[in-house]
């Protein structure tokens, strides 16, 4: 997103392709003569952010427009390696600073009104208790360190649900500030040896090769890292060292090869590997090709217009679309993100017209580096200060009630009395002051067998044990098999089994159904390849314990099996049969636990938003349960199998509601998983259950 003068180093005729090759020449060693505003590359910006605005508005064409990010990679290459070496050609060398103070000036001051911005914004309409993370956000973003959080929160399964954050777009700033962190020291060392096209060739190799292996690997990690986008950069950088100049046909197939991409790539295409050398090759198309020559279609006064105002543009738009439904109430129809992107737009001009263009072009901070830098870190320091004054006074005002619920606890509660405190928490009149856990600790809120090392990374297809709970002296042994939703019903199985002096093995795989199928999975965006195969392990795994019983639970109706040739409905069954015949065996009860009921969100940013009305964040019995076609043929099939078939909806709902406290205990830690308070809670329920067979 970085913008500078569109300036290049001047291209040397000796080297251009010839006419109708747009293969590049041997490396040059680029002129230092003074270098020329680009007009093309100025239309360019436009393109690369009207996509990534168009597909963040939801235009139903522009399915891959997240690849105008790559755009901007490479003009950011392009350009600042030009400037860096019209420096060191120059003076002879690169001044650091200089180059930092104008990064600071560049970057710093809009970026940090749109920090500021959002964050008061999300004090005024998110849920109260988002804040603390949006305020990690934004720390992180001041630092530029977006991208390896987002890296690392989007591999954690327990959190996939969570709302995007209003930030989340400056992890792409992040990865272009990291890469010119060892880029100028590169072009110091190299400029005047003649070696910098070859080391920068190397690294750019490199860097494509971990991110065509990282991104089959772990898409999340290759999507967010500077280490797998570096290449993308270094692509614009070896146009600058270069001076590769192509024909003026390669402008519109670029331009070609960028809009295809745009329309036919997904949310679901795995990036960025090999699919990310279509649009990255044509912008470096796109500016070799206009190199010397007038901008054509680009120069139209509209894509100029919106060129100048890209990087203000790109800070805007999203968050305010991610705040725009919160402010109103209710989610937006396609127009309405569009007007949102467009008052967005409004914005920018204004942050360009009275933040970005004066700050910048300061004679007393341009001519003197070190106030440059240290008007940045002030600034830095500033808006830190100010997000967390906001987020400090936003979470720790009107965040209590004064209603205090029937505590629940589970060595005294009486398992009859369960359908009236369900009741009772349909029409709980707010949220309990002493509720159980309390919201702000609900996300790690998790079984304790995680911590313990006994549920592995998506990518790792190793089956963890022995993972053994409960009486270890006993001669009764039961295994919970399945996903997360297995997971959850651990606090219950373990109580249970410690009741009825049970040994119980933990055999489970987060977003890894017990169903015989292959998923795809979002966070990998890919096959999910690992679950087969530690599915396969796990069933040899409870053959070998002998098990008395075997407990299967997975969070079923909305997934898609692959390659089914029949109805889904008709693969669920028959995964469902191969899974229990895989598991069953002589003297051996296995049962089926039918997923439990999801609410519409999670229930703790919910709730922190409706202290005074808990009712809002139930549920409908009847919405809750997805698929109940596909859920009931489930069920008969294992029933008709030898499955003791163990329905849990009556352990958290009325005849028409669920909802989403019962006395002072939290039911859910998000979305769909329980807590581990209320697991526990149902420990008596659940053991009768498998005592009773």
């Amino acid at each position: 997103m970085t913008e500078i003068s569109t300036a290049p180093v001047a291209p040397s005729p000796r080297h251009t392709a010839r006419p109708g090759h747009c293969v590049p020449g041997a490396p040059p060693a680029p002129s230092a003569v003074p270098g020329r505003h680009r007009r093309d590359i100025e239309g360019l910006r436009a393109v690369a952010v009207l996509l990534v605005v168009a597909y963040h508005c939801g235009l139903p064409v522009v399915t891959g427009g997240y690849v105008g990010v790559d755009v901007f990679f490479v003009i950011s290459g392009f350009l600042i390696t030009g400037l860096l070496l019209r420096e060191a050609r120059g003076t002879g060398t690169v001044s650091i600073p200089r180059f930092y103070a104008r990064r600071a000036l560049r970057l710093l001051p809009a970026s940090t009104v749109v920090v500021v911005a959002t964050v008061v914004g999300a004090a005024l309409w998110l849920p109260p208790l988002r804040l603390s993370a949006i305020l990690s956000d934004a720390l992180h973003t001041m630092v530029y360190a977006m991208n390896y959080r987002l890296a690392a929160v989007g591999t954690d399964y327990l959190q996939a649900d969570a709302e995007p954050s209003p930030l989340q777009h400056f992890w792409s700033l992040a990865v272009e500030e990291q890469f010119y962190l060892v880029w100028p020291l590169l072009i110091i060392l190299f400029a005047r040896r003649r070696g910098l096209g070859a080391v920068l060739s190397l690294l750019t190799a490199g860097s494509l090769a971990f991110a065509l292996w990282q991104t089959r690997e772990n898409a999340g990690w290759a999507y967010f890292g500077a280490h797998t986008r570096a290449w993308e950069l270094g692509v614009g950088a070896l146009l600058a060292v270069t001076a590769l100049k192509l024909p003026r046909w390669c402008v519109p197939a670029g331009l070609a090869a960028i809009a295809a991409s745009a329309v036919v790539y997904t949310a679901d295409t795995p990036f960025p590997g090999y699919a990310a050398l279509l649009p990255v090759l044509g912008t470096a198309a796109v500016i070799a090709g206009g190199t010397g020559r007038t901008a054509g279609v680009l120069g139209l006064p509209a894509l100029q217009a919106v060129g100048r105002l890209s990087y203000s543009w790109y800070l805007w738009h999203w968050p305010a679309l991610m705040l725009a439904p919160y402010a109103i109430g209710r989610p937006l129809v396609l127009w309405e993100n569009v007007l949102v992107a467009l008052v967005a737009l409004v914005l920018a001009a204004l942050t360009f017209a009275l933040v970005e263009n004066p700050v910048r072009h300061l004679r007393a901070l341009r001519d003197r580096p070190w106030r440059g830098i240290g008007l940045g870190a002030a600034i830095s320091l500033v808006a830190a200060g100010l997000c967390v004054t906001v987020t400090f006074t936003a979470t720790h005002f009107g965040g209590t009630t004064n209603y205090h619920a029937t505590v629940l606890d589970p060595a005294t509660f009486d398992p009859r009395d369960l359908s009236s405190q369900i009741a009772a928490g349909v029409h709980a009149p707010a949220v309990p002051a002493n509720l159980t856990p309390k919201l702000t600790r609900a996300m790690k809120d998790k079984p304790r067998y995680y911590r313990e090392g006994c549920s592995g990374d998506f990518d790792d297809p190793g089956l963890k044990k022995p993972c053994l709970y409960g009486d270890l002296s006993s001669d009764t042994t039961v295994v919970l098999f399945g996903d997360s939703h297995a997971g959850h019903w651990f606090p219950a199985l373990e109580a249970a089994s410690l009741r009825r002096h049970w040994k119980l093995a933990v055999v489970t795989k987060s977003a890894c159904t017990a169903a015989d199928g292959l998923i795809y999975l979002p966070q990998l965006k890919r096959e999910f390849t690992e679950c087969v195969q530690w599915r396969k392990q796990a069933w040899r795994y409870i053959r070998s314990l002998r098990p008395d019983k075997v407990v299967m639970a997975s969070t079923y109706p909305a997934l898609e099996l692959l390659g089914v040739s029949g109805s889904q409905d008709d693969a669920y069954v028959a995964a469902w049969q191969r899974s229990y015949r895989a598991v069953s065996g002589p003297g051996t009860e296995v049962y089926f636990v039918s997923d439990t009921p999801w609410l519409a969100g999670p229930a703790p940013e919910c709730l922190s938003a409706h202290l005074d009305d808990p009712a809002a964040c139930g549920r409908s019995r009847k919405s809750a349960l997805a698929l109940p076609g596909r859920r009931r043929l489930v069920n008969a099939t294992m029933r008709a199998a030898g499955a003791t078939v163990i329905d849990p909806v009556p352990w958290f709902c009325t005849e028409t509601t669920c909802p989403a406290t019962v006395g002072d205990l939290l039911v859910y830690r998000d979305q769909h998983h329980i807590t581990t308070a209320y697991s526990r809670l149902l420990a008596p329920q659940f053991g009768a259950a498998l005592a009773a067979s």
